[in-house]
């Protein structure tokens, strides 16, 4: 059983799990949903990605979230606050993937709003960024409806990403 860390008024999220690769599939696997990334995952590379998540957890006590629909506990997709190095420095960074299928239904800024809170409230951070492809027009959206500011451009994963942040 996988640890609930919150809920909005439509969404849960929960630590991701070992048994959470065919969840996450669906989206590593859309070459849609992964345009902005490097490229799409396979089964291995998904494997990594929760491996990746749960040092995160040890090490940070955060990481990226399983999002699940709360009334019906499908799987949406995955939220959550992950460390970033930002110009020699550990950034903590909200970050948000969907599944496609839910894409527009405002899931990405409803978990992303309360990751952004859960980080200042609960864990007591001052400051929370969000890296996002300068193309990625609905990312750039839900780190704006969530109230945070560009800061600058950035060269990371080999591309110009926009840095957004949120401070207290």
């Amino acid at each position: 059983m996988s640890l609930s860390i919150m809920s909005t008024e439509r969404l849960l999220l929960r630590e991701m799990t070992k048994g959470d690769v065919g969840h996450l599939l669906t989206i590593f696997s859309d070459p849609e949903a992964m345009h902005y990334y490097p490229s799409t995952k396979d089964e291995k590379q998904t494997i990594d990605w929760i491996d990746w998540t749960l040092a995160n957890y040890t090490r940070f006590g955060v990481g990226l979230w399983i999002v699940e629909d709360k009334m019906t506990g499908a799987f949406l997709g995955q939220c959550g606050i992950v460390p970033q190095e930002i110009d020699g420095n550990i950034e903590m960074e909200i970050g948000y993937l969907f599944v496609r299928s839910v894409w527009g239904n405002g899931y990405a800024t409803e978990a992303a709003l309360a990751c952004k809170n859960y980080g200042f409230e609960q864990i007591k951070l001052t400051k929370v960024i969000s890296l996002t492809d300068v193309n990625n027009l609905p990312s750039i959206k839900v780190a704006e409806r969530i109230g945070r500011k560009k800061e600058k451009t950035i060269k990371k994963w080999g591309k110009e990403v926009h840095v957004y942040f949120a401070s207290l």
